[in-house]
């Protein structure tokens, strides 16, 4: 039998479903599932580089919320297997699990600090913005290669209205639900990673960190 999520109520598990159908759709669709102390941490990536050499940034998506105290996992499943159950307290896990290169970099869980506010209306505009800008820039009949570039140089570029953060934090607001309502979003940094929180989520990203060839220095004997 397939391992369960139980959740303290039935919108709690209905909540988490939905987030999953949605991440379903994004990026890779890969879904890391976390759980440890009845607190249940779900991470998407909207948005992340295929390769070391590729300047696209990591947008990572992020829901927390209350599961079962006794329940510890830490996997990574296809968002889309997610199922409910006849339970209305829980959903249904798939066998098995998948692969995803970005779940290997985890944010800091400490040591952030505050760093300004964005307003949700912001984030929702210049999303809408982005995905009108994907669409008329995608070539039509467009192979895999041509859009990721595409939807990488859109949503990768620093935005004025962001704060200069990537598009992509905006979008990936917006495409998970975590937009709702005038409120503001906080905006905190700790390194190269930098948190946008609000009341549904929050939008994580990682500062491109390039490398180069070092200078050459001669080897053997001094002259």
């Amino acid at each position: 039998m397939s391992q369960r999520l139980l959740f303290p109520d039935a919108p709690t598990a209905s909540d988490v479903l939905v987030f999953a159908q949605r991440a379903a759709r994004l990026g890779d669709g890969a879904l890391r599932v976390k759980a440890q102390g009845g607190a249940l941490v779900l991470t998407s990536a909207p948005l992340a580089p295929r390769t070391l050499l590729e300047a696209t940034p990591t947008i990572l998506g992020m829901r927390i919320v209350r599961v079962d105290p006794e329940l510890v996992c830490d996997l990574v499943v296809d968002a889309s297997t997610l199922q409910a159950s006849a339970d209305p307290l829980a959903l249904t896990l798939p066998e098995t699990a998948v692969t995803a290169t970005w779940a290997g970099v985890s944010p800091p869980r400490a040591g952030w600090s505050a760093d300004g506010e964005l307003a949700a209306s912001d984030l929702a505009s210049r999303a809408q913005w982005g995905i009108a800008a994907v669409a008329e820039q995608v070539p039509t009949d467009a192979g895999e290669d041509a859009v990721h570039a595409v939807r990488s140089a859109v949503w990768g570029a620093p935005d004025d209205a962001l704060a200069q953060l990537p598009r992509g934090v905006a979008f990936a607001a917006f495409a998970l639900g975590f937009i709702g309502g005038q409120e503001s979003a906080v905006i905190r940094r700790n390194g190269p990673w930098t948190r946008v929180s609000l009341t549904r989520g929050h939008v994580l990203t990682r500062d491109t960190v390039r490398s180069g060839l070092t200078t050459v220095r001669a080897t053997g004997p001094a002259a």
